[in-house]
C-alpha cells in the first residue's frame, strides 16, 4: 500500500505544479483559450465552450517535450 500512497502523492504534486503553471500563464496575457479554432456556442440559457485550438497546441507542445526527454534519456 505504500507504493499506492507514493503514487497518489506524486500525482497530487504534479496537479499542483500544473495548476500553478496555468495560473502563471493566465497572468502573462497569452491567448490560451482564445485561439483560432476554440469553439464557443451561446444559447439563451447555456454556454458551451470547447477549446479545440488550445488543446491541439498543448498536445503538440507536450509531445515535443516528451520526445526531447526520451531523446535525452538515451
Amino acid at each position: 500500500m505504500s507504493d499506492l500512497g507514493r503514487t497518489l502523492i506524486g500525482i497530487g504534486l504534479l496537479l499542483v505544479v500544473c495548476g500553478a503553471i496555468v495560473l502563471l500563464l493566465g497572468k502573462t496575457g497569452l491567448p490560451l483559450g482564445r485561439l483560432p479554432g476554440d469553439l464557443t456556442w451561446r444559447g439563451k440559457h447555456t454556454r458551451v465552450y470547447f477549446p479545440l485550438g488550445t488543446s491541439i497546441l498543448i498536445s503538440v507542445v507536450l509531445s515535443l517535450v516528451f520526445w526531447l526527454l526520451a531523446l535525452l534519456r538515451r
